[in-house]
């Protein structure tokens, strides 16, 4: 009987230690939202399976319609999700609005990041542009090259398609105005200045034919032809054009702006949410990104890798030479007018 027991034990404890070990191999597991589409599929082939694979942690993959969600998961006190993606902007109005985890830079290494492209409460993912694009087979590859151009119609007659929310929607109004780019957010830091803005959005208005809300739609006008310009992403437009769109774009007076990974208040997986941030923030998956879409690391470092070819950096939008051409977002004029310039922007659209 003794004999019988103690190889029960002994088969208990092997069965317990293989079970842990189980566990152990199928490493631990977080939830991530993104925004779906030709972005995070990118997100996941460049980030997501690579971590996967180096580390044998699990992302679970979800999509989402942005912080109102993460509001109102912390706001019920029933956080879900480890991750978010979210545009630089809107990460910075949460963090101050205490719907975010502080990001600890300890474990997050962005010594080779610019400034620019993290903060207190997000950190880049990726490099992107809102950029002028105009149908070649309209106007050939001599389109608008710069911000009062895209306002032009009578150098540029067609229809337009327009960014349907506030952010990146103003500051090329500005420039069309003829204020330098070093000069529009002071431009901006008034209702006045916001209402001249809208004044020169409402001169083309008559010829916009859509205002767009996502970045597979402005994809979708210029690939199925029906609108000559729009404003819009540039990978946005290089997968489209990569799907046979006739469609261009210039970096000139572009505005430079990043994705970035936030944690929600109270994620359940915090820690390794942290870690997460830190492994994917390295060069050598940075690298990959643009091999998806065309959007620019955000760690400087990627570029020395040698999987970002010469020819591949140029049509990037964090390459030194197209930073140098653009305006950075300023996250400090967003957390301080977005809201007042919001309000204004709807009031102009549903005139």
């Amino acid at each position: 009987m003794k004999r019988k027991t103690a190889l029960t034990l002994a088969a208990s404890l092997l069965a317990t230690t293989a079970l842990a070990g189980a566990a152990q191999a199928e490493g631990k597991s977080l939830t991530i939202a993104s925004w779906g589409g030709s972005y995070q599929e990118a997100q996941s082939k460049a980030l997501f399976e690579p971590y996967e694979a180096n580390t044998g942690n699990t992302v679970k993959q979800e999509t989402y319609g942005g912080m109102s969600d993460v509001r109102l998961q912390v706001s019920s006190g029933q956080v879900t999700l480890d991750v978010v993606v979210s545009g630089s902007g809107s990460a910075a109005r949460a963090g101050e609005e205490g719907l975010l985890e502080p990001l600890d830079y300890d474990i997050i290494d962005v010594s080779k990041f610019p400034e620019a492209f993290y903060s207190e409460f997000c950190v880049g993912g990726d490099v992107f542009s809102v950029v002028p694009a105009w149908n070649t087979d309209k106007f050939g590859e001599d389109g608008p090259q710069n911000w009062a151009d895209f306002f032009d119609t009578e150098k540029f007659p067609g229809s337009r398609a327009y960014r349907g929310k506030v952010s990146g929607a103003l500051e090329p109004a500005m420039m069309a105005l003829g204020v330098a780019p070093a000069d529009v957010y002071a431009e901006l830091s008034s209702e006045e200045g916001i209402e001249r803005a809208l004044d020169k959005i409402r001169e083309l208005k008559p010829n916009i034919a859509v205002f767009w809300t996502s970045g597979a739609q402005q994809a979708q006008l210029m690939k199925d032809g029906e609108v000559d310009m729009s404003t819009g992403w540039n990978g946005r437009f290089d997968n489209a054009k990569a799907d046979g769109a006739k469609v261009s774009y210039t970096y000139n007076q572009g505005l430079l702006d990043y994705d970035c990974f936030a944690i929600p208040k109270g994620a359940p997986n915090k820690d390794l949410a942290m870690e997460f941030i830190a492994e994917i923030s390295k060069a050598d998956y940075q690298d990959d990104l643009p091999k998806f879409i065309t959007y620019g690391p955000t760690n400087a470092d990627a570029y020395d890798t040698g999987e970002i070819s010469a020819e591949v950096a140029a049509a990037l939008p964090s390459s030194a030479a197209n930073m140098a051409m653009q305006l950075p977002i300023s996250l400090e004029w967003y957390a301080e007018w977005e809201t007042i310039a919001a309000e204004m922007y709807q009031e102009m659209l549903t005139e």
